[in-house]
This record gives structure tokens, sequence and C-alpha cells, in this order.
């Protein structure tokens, strides 16, 4: 990965020569297995006499033609960078090459489906991927029409950015299809998909009054669980809002959605072409939580045609205004433009313990990052890119006002369209249609780290009123900024048998202490609830009297969102070693039974889970987990029948069942013998209980293989991984371990799974002999394989469940060791803090 690193001051100089206008790239797809031809024509103006480099890494270059004349592959390419002299003002160059398909989920990705044996590719360009299939100035701010030409299998599905036009025959039952160049874009937007596809069609109308035509593509063997009359609703809705609110009409010519498998990331917002990983096309039962999370997904993937794609920031340094403003306006289209209302909630409970979790690792950084190189950004994509991001811009919104925000983005669009900008673009447009100076606001909130804690104080006389309220603030000893929020305040009190709000007040608290003299007079409630509605992006502590009305009635809040601030509060005070993780376990089991919002419940059990196996004492981690089990399964067994709450408490009683009679009801409910009312053992399911039943040692190959061949599909595959990763044999984890590390064969979903195998193990002792061989293999591992591959093999692979010192010291001893490179150590600083604040909880808990 080294070679293939760009620094920010290469591209900086880069573009202080070149100027692109235009790439012609010719794709011949059926060259077999391993590589494709690809010809790449670029035309672009340069300082006459100056030199620079293009990007292309390649397996073998045939030729390099600049200007006419032929340069010897030998003498100017190393297989990633195309070194160009002596360039003309205005320049044309060829290059002729063989490039590789990837099973990492990175360039030009190729999936063969185990159902039919069919071919299926994808590309994804993100952050600097689009040199893996064309020659190209790999940067953002080098913006160009792309004019694709692919050849391919005749009865293949070809989409691009541009609309897919006839193809016309090229001989042996192959096609070429000739697209339209596109508008002028980045090169990381552009996007080939190629393959058997199925598609769904539909249109729209935009806000310009253009017909654009929508698609929604699955794999075959997919097709018959597509919902695409939802998806194109969903899309319809996103399209109203967006082009309403930012006054802009869709940018490009039509908008295709492709379900692609073996997919790194959520969603990738490839310009008209967006592609999704396929576990959004539902062959069994899932969570709420996830419907809601796909309908999330699109409309995210949905804004950066407006934010990212038709205005795109200059350098990676920006990437938060791209993935932050589509956080924030996929979540208020979703609350405001489809039925899923209560999206402000998902938010707080997932993205805001995201981003606060992130906030308070070793690694935090500004909003705004320093990005020196490709390799810092590959590392960015985060909870504070994304989640503390759009947070902060929600609490923007209610610092300017929603209509002064809108109106903003508009001019900003406007003024900017198929440009690259940089942060202060958009806060001048913000500072003209609000009237606010944002340069003290962004110093505080954008370019410094960490997150701020908010606490009540309050005094009262002997009757009950209120005689000085104020607020709190404290950061820590490392970020110590201290900001200003706007927040409101609401006062909760039991009427009717539930905890509702009686009294709010929304106001601007800035320093360590602000007064709050709208409440001096107010007989004090039940519960204070400071930051009601989420406004602000803080961590927030209850004061002693409302902390025992919520643990007493946290169920009986009647708001959802006020309910997942209290669920936040509380786990943020275990997580800080503030309360032991003990008394969070009997809170989550006294009042989950309650909770109606699905992604609160996913996200606190999921808490629910490391609080158990690792915040606990370890000499009561053991008993706790048989508790949390056995509670799980009296909650699925009372659940309403067929609810969302029971099918995630039985998914989550099977990531946890140890004892004998625990992993019995696994088995009863696998083969029927016992049933629950409303709940279907689908496909998915049966294969999470078979993993329960691997991990506790009743089962193992022979009933995995028998499995597979009832499901030999890409997820089967992909379960089956993760089962064998399970057994709890040294022999098992040994060859879940030499299936990863001894060999680069694997694609992306199959190491992904097997490493989340790996780490479930009950016996530490199956892990403790993979502390030293971890770190004898991670710079070999960062060195060979690609970014996406050694990550996985960088956070899945570390034995963190060991949660011991031996593994806080070997960790601590290797980051001494090794001051490089940057992008490694951040994911085992990272590591080695999720180890650290594990041991501090065991700590606190035992006292």
């Amino acid at each position: 990965m080294p070679g293939e690193n760009l620094t920010r001051l290469e591209a900086e100089e880069r573009q202080s020569i070149v100027q692109t206008h235009a790439y012609e790239v010719s794709l011949d797809l059926t060259q077999g297995p391993e590589t494709f031809r690809s010809t790449t024509t670029v035309h672009f103006d340069a300082k006459p006499g100056s030199s620079t480099f293009i990007d292309a890494i390649t397996k073998t270059v045939h030729s390099v033609t600049l200007n006419g004349q032929s340069l010897d592959p030998a003498q100017v390419s190393d297989g990633v960078r195309i070194q160009l002299d002596d360039l003309a003002e205005k320049n044309v160059l060829v290059v002729d090459a063989d490039a590789l398909y990837t099973n990492s989920g990175e360039g030009l990705h190729r999936f063969v489906d185990p159902v039919d044996d069919e071919v299926y590719l994808y590309s994804q360009f993100e952050v600097p991927d689009s040199r893996r299939v064309f020659a190209v100035f790999e940067q953002p701010d080098l913006k160009a029409t792309f004019q694709f030409t692919v050849t391919a299998p005749d009865y293949w599905e070809v989409v691009s950015n541009s609309p897919t036009p006839e193809p016309t025959p090229a001989g042996d039952s192959n096609s070429t299809w000739a697209f339209e160049p596109t508008p002028v874009i980045s090169s990381y937007i552009t996007a080939i998909v190629a393959g058997p596809y199925v598609v769904e069609r539909s249109e729209l109308t935009s806000a310009s009054g253009r017909v654009i035509p929508l698609g929604v593509f699955a794999r075959a063997s997919l097709a018959q669980y597509l919902d695409a009359d939802y998806i194109f609703e969903k899309t319809r809705e996103g399209f109203a809002y967006y082009q309403e609110k930012f006054d802009f009409p869709y940018p490009f010519a039509k908008y295709d959605q492709m379900f692609v498998p073996e997919f790194n990331a959520g969603a990738m917002e490839n310009a008209g072409a967006v592609t999704f990983t396929e576990t959004y096309v539902f062959r069994s039962k899932v969570t709420d939580a996830i419907k809601e999370r796909r309908v999330v997904t699109i409309l995210h993937e949905l804004a950066h045609m407006w934010f990212g794609d038709l205005v795109t920031m200059k350098w990676w340094n920006d990437l938060w205004l791209n993935e932050s403003f589509a956080e924030w306006a996929s979540t208020i289209a979703t609350a405001e433009a489809t039925e899923w209302t209560e999206a402000w909630t998902t938010f707080q409970a997932m993205e805001k313990s995201w981003a606060y979790k992130q906030d308070q690792l070793p690694s935090t950084h500004p909003v705004v990052a320093t990005i020196n190189d490709l390799e810092d950004v590959q590392v960015n994509f985060d909870g504070i890119t994304y989640a503390k991001g759009g947070s902060v811009l929600k609490q923007l919104v209610a610092w300017v006002g929603i209509d002064a925000f809108f109106a903003g983005v508009a001019a900003y669009f406007k003024k900017h369209q198929f440009g690259n900008t940089t942060l202060g673009d958009l806060l001048s447009e913000l500072e003209t249609t609000s009237g606010r100076d944002l340069s003290g606001w962004s110093k505080l909130w954008l370019e410094t780290a960490g997150v701020n804690t908010l606490r009540p104080e309050i005094e009262t006389d002997d009757a009950g009123t209120i005689t000085s309220f104020r607020v709190l603030q404290s950061a820590a000893a490392d970020y110590p900024t201290i900001r200003p929020h706007r927040l409101a305040i609401g006062f909760y009190n039991l009427v009717d048998g539930q905890l509702v709000r009686e009294h709010r007040v929304e106001l601007d608290v800035d320093g360590e202490s602000a007064d709050v003299p709208e409440l001096v007079g107010q007989t004090r409630p039940a519960l204070v609830l400071l930051n009601d509605d989420d406004l602000a992006y803080a961590k927030i502590r209850l004061d002693e009297t409302s902390l025992a009305t919520a643990i007493e009635h946290l169920s009986k809040i009647e708001n959802p969102l006020a309910r997942a601030l209290v669920w936040g509060a509380a786990w943020d005070a275990t997580r800080d070693a503030e309360t032991p993780a003990s008394d969070y376990v009997s809170l989550v089991l006294g009042n989950i039974a309650s909770e109606t919002e699905s992604t609160t419940i996913r996200t606190t059990l999921n808490q629910l889970l490391l609080a158990a196996s690792s915040y606990v004492a370890p000499e009561k981690q053991k008993a706790t987990s048989e508790r949390v089990g056995d509670a799980l399964w009296t909650l699925a067994s009372e659940a309403e029948a067929g609810s969302d709450a029971q099918f995630q408490f039985v998914k989550f009683f099977a990531a946890i069942a140890s004892t004998p009679a625990q992993l019995d009801k696994i088995e009863g409910l696998r083969r029927g013998d016992i049933r629950l009312d409303g709940l279907s053992v689908d496909t998915d399911l049966a294969w999470e209980l078979l993993i329960a039943l691997v991990a506790g040692g009743r089962a193992g190959t022979t009933e995995i293989d028998a499995e597979l061949l009832v499901d030999n599909t890409a997820s089967g595959q992909q379960s089956a991984a993760h089962a064998r990763a399970a057994i709890p044999t040294a022999e098992g984890k040994a060859a879940a371990w030499a299936s990863v590390l001894d060999s680069d064969d694997l694609p992306n979903t199959i190491v992904r799974t097997t490493g989340l195998g790996f780490q479930r193990a009950a016996d530490d002792a199956l892990l403790e002999p993979y502390i030293d061989r971890y770190f004898e293999s991670l710079q070999g591992i960062w060195k060979d394989r690609t970014y996406k591959i050694a990550e996985y093999v960088a956070v899945l692979f570390y034995p963190g469940g060991l949660a011991s010192d031996e593994l806080r010291r070997k960790t601590a001893a290797w980051l001494d060791a090794n001051p490089e490179p940057a992008a490694l150590r951040r994911l085992v600083v990272e590591n080695l803090a999720g180890t650290e604040r594990a041991l501090k909880a065991q700590e606190r808990d035992a006292q």
C-alpha cells in the first residue's frame, strides 16, 4: 500500500500544473476471470514543459502515447503511476493496459454467484480506486467529463453514470455499449456495473420538468426478494423533498439504484448510479431497525447527488461536508417525508452513540480533519466524519434557523454547481442567509476535537420550588474546549402512570456555568432532562433525583426520543466508569421490554452484551452473561407474538447463549420442538441459531456443511465462514486464522465474517495465543493486502474480547515500537482504547 499512497502536497502540486477536460475509457470485460483490457484517452491542459504523473494501478501496460509520441511503458510506468514529462499546453494521453479484477470490494469487484455461476461486476472507487480501472488524475478537484465504452457478454445489463445506450454486436456473443459523456464530475463517483442483473424500471418528473428514468437492480438469484415498488416510493419522496428544500432540480440524466454483492459499505453515491449492499435485499425477516436504516441510506445517497456529486470538496479534509450533510439531510428527510417519523430518535440512539464513542478515543480529530494523504482519509470514514458532523449540523440548524439553513444551501448549490469547494464557501452562504457570523462557531465546533459533558445544578427551597438552576459544562483534559450549545431543557412528571413533559425551555448555553433564570420559581419535576429533543451535541448527566426517577420509570417515559436520551446517558456513565456495569445490566433488563423503537432496542441490546461480557468485573462475567441469556429468553417468550422486540430478543439470546439449558432452547427452536408464537425460523435466523450451537460446542463442521448444502448462496457461504471460525477449539481458531492471515484468496465478506466468528470465544484460552501472532503479522498484512482487507484484519482479528492487562501491555508495546504507518497505528490505538476502557469499567464494577 505505501507505493499507492498520494499526499495532499502532491495533489496540490499536480492541480497547479494540470487542468483536466475529458476522459474516454474503453473497457473490454470479456478477457477472462483475472484481467480486463482498459484503454484510456485523457484530454487535459498543462503548463508547457512541466512534468507530473497520472495514476494507473495495472497488471500490464501495453502502450503509453502522449501527444502522438510513444513512451516506453517500462520506463514511465511502475504499475501504480505513469510519469508524464515535457507536457504541452494542450495534451492527449492514451494508455492501453490490462487491469486486475478484485475480490476486496475495491476497484472493479468480480463476484461469481454460487447459485448459478453467473458473473457480476461492480465498481467501488471512493477514495482512490478508479485508478484500478482506468488511467486517471485521481483527486477530487481535477474534474472532467467521462465517456465509457464497455464490451461485455450480450445478455448482461451494463450500467454507468449516463443512461444505458442500445448495444451493438461485438462478435462471440458479446456486445459493446457506448455511453454518452457525463457532466463534469470527480473520478471517484464514476461507475461501471455489469452482469446479468435483473432490473425493475420506473420514472419520475423532476422539478425542471425532465423525465428521470429510475432503475432498481439485483442479482438474478435475489430478484424474487427485491421490493422495487417500495424503493421507488421512498426515492420519489426523497426527490420531492430535496428538490423543494434545495431549490435545485436533480442534476443528472437518470437515477439507478443497484444492490451488489460483497459490498464493503452501506452504499456509494456514484452520480446517477448508486450501489448498495445487497443485504438491503431482504431474503429473510429483518428488524424494523434495518428496514428504517435502508430508507435512511436510500435518502443519504440521494442527498449526495447534490452535496458531493454536484458540488464536491476540493480535498478530502472536507470529506465531512459530504458525509455529515448527507447524514443530516437523510435523517430530516426520513422524519418529514416518509412513514419513519421517529428518525431523529434513531439518529440519537445510533449515530449519536457512535459519535460520542469515536470522539472519546485517542484518535479523535476535529470534524474538519487534517488529511495528509490517502491513507489518512481511508481511516477517516468514522463516527466523527458521519455522526458527529451530522450532529453538529443539527446544532448549526438550531443556531441559524431551518429556513436560513436551507436558503444558504440552495444558494451554495447554485453558485458552485459542478465545481469544488471548501468549508468557507458553505459558511459564507449561511452567514448571508442567517445574518450570523459563523467564524467563531466554526472554530469551536469544526476545528477542535472532543465532546463536552453537561450537568444540571439545581437548588430548591423546602417546598420544592427551584431557587437556582445552572447548566455546568466540562471538557476532557486533552480537549479542553468549552463550546456554545443551543439546547432545550425538559421537565417531566408522572401523569396517569406515564412520565410526560410538562414544561420546556430552549436557550443558548455557553461557558462552564450558565444560569437558567427561566426555570427559577418552577416546581422541581421528577425528571430534568438536559438536551431535550437532542438539539445539542454533548453528553448529558442526570441529577440524583432525576437518575432515581429514570431508573425506576424509564419504560414509562412517553416520548421515544426522551427515552433514547436517558438510555444514552446511562450508557455514557457506564462507559466512563462512573456507574457500575452491573447496574446498567439491571437497568436494561428491567426496562427494555417496554421499549418501542427498534433501533433503540438494537443499540441497547448490543451495549448490554458488551457490558456483560467485558465491562462487569471478570469474576462476575460468566454469571452475568448467563443471567442476561436467561432474561433475554424470558423477554422473548413474553413479548408480543411476531413483534420486532420478540425477534430481537431471540437474536440477542442466540448471540450470548452459553449454558446447557440455553443451548437446549436454541436446539429446540432450530428443530421446531420449541415454538414461540409469531416467530418463524427462516434461513438467516437458522444460521444465527446454528452459529450459537457451534460456539457452544453443540454443533460442528458436519452441521455447517449440511446447512450450506441447503443454502449454498453468497449469504450462506458467509454464515458458514462465521460458523467455522466460531468452533470453540484450538484447531478451529487456528483454521480460521490461517484462512485469512496465511492466504490472500478470500473475498472481503468472507474475511469479515471469519473475523466475527474468530472473536466469538467463551474460553479466553482460545484467543490468548493470538496476541503475539496478531502483532507479528500486522506490518506484513498492511504492506501486502489492499486497504480494506488490511483494515478487516487489524480490527476483527485483534483479540479484544480478552480485555486483559496482558493485551493492554502488548498493544502499547507494539505502538511504542512502530511509529509508522500512521493509518495502521490509528486502528491499533483504537483497539487499545477499547481494552483500556473495558479494564476501567471492570475496576469500577468490582468496587
